[in-house]
């Protein structure tokens, strides 16, 4: 009977991107590609004092005793499979995403079990294709110590474990980063222009997004302003719907920016709408002062427990 215990490892998991779709084209071609990108791997994994502990399906499943060279290794992986697929057709390209958390597991033999192999599962899932994403364990270890950039990508619910697991993306070359904190990356490889140009599709994405999201209430502010100019008796009554406009908005706004703590974020845009609410009903009092007072308490409490989520 093998012997358990518990100990502190990084762990490395890996899987295919679209393997099925993959499979359905070419299966033996696709198994010789696969057998030949995991060879690459276990060699990368070796090279940085890893063990592979599995190759289930279209997985990897490792562990290190050292974060840094966990990920060095998931680096270099991706770095060397970009290599490989850059000589592929784009339709047989064969994209891995790897996830890595640095927890407490459980040793059965050569087995790990626990939530920090669930985590670095989950976080797996989460990665774009060709890319890594890592828990807040790992990055808070790496963080000084590798030049490589990191983008926080947000909480990442995980069963069992109350609040999420903050969680970065590392940038490995020319990867555009996916907002894996709002959803699951499902769908196809990008094409070939997409992966030649990403910070032009990133621009145009987010100029789509402000148009729908905010450019829209902008102008019916204004168009509510102008009617008001038009039918003017002597009352600006468009102050009104304009402010609950511009408040929906702002909450919006930091609700999509995963950068922005919400909660602190929340309450400054409620205390600019008590300031508004007061001049708009002024009458020589400053009421709007003891709102304030209370929501800059909240605040501050708020900022001196925040968790940290990176420089």
């Amino acid at each position: 009977m093998s012997e358990t215990n518990r100990k502190l490892t990084t762990i490395f998991c890996a899987d295919v991107q679209d393997y099925s779709r993959l499979m359905g084209k070419d299966e033996e071609g696709t198994l010789a590609t696969l057998r030949r990108y995991r060879d690459a791997m276990t060699r990368l994994i070796e090279a940085h004092s890893g063990r592979v502990i599995n190759t289930w399906g279209d997985g990897v499943f490792a562990e290190f005793p050292s974060v840094v060279e966990a990920v060095r290794a998931a680096i270099d992986v991706q770095n060397e499979l970009a290599g490989y697929n850059a000589a592929m057709d784009i339709d047989k390209r064969m994209l891995f995403r790897i996830g890595l958390n640095l927890g407490d597991v459980i040793a059965d033999g050569s087995d790990l079990y626990g939530d920090g192999v669930n985590i670095a599962a989950r976080l797996q899932s989460r990665a774009a294709p060709g890319g890594i994403v890592i828990s807040n364990t790992v990055y808070d270890q790496v963080r000084n110590k590798l030049a490589v950039g990191f983008d926080f990508l947000g909480q990442l619910e995980v069963k069992n474990i109350e609040g999420g697991v903050p969680s970065y993306a590392v940038r490995v070359g020319d990867v555009q980063v996916v907002d894996t904190s709002r959803a699951d990356y499902r769908g196809d490889p990008q094409p070939a222009q997409t992966q030649q140009a990403p910070e032009m599709a990133a621009r145009d994405s987010l100029l789509d997004d402000w148009r729908l999201n905010y450019g829209t209430p902008l102008i019916i502010c204004v168009g509510l302003a102008v009617l008001n100019g038009l039918t003017w008796h002597g009352e600006f009554w468009a102050k009104w719907p304009i402010l609950v406009i511009l408040w929906v908005t702002a909450y919006r706004f930091v609700r999509s920016n995963k950068q922005i703590d919400m909660t602190i974020a929340s309450l400054v845009i409620t205390g600019i709408g008590i300031v508004a609410i007061n001049l708009f009903t002024w009458h020589g009092t400053s009421w709007a002062v003891w709102p304030l007072f209370g929501l800059a308490i909240a605040a501050a409490v708020r900022w001196v427990s925040r968790p940290r989520r990176g420089a």
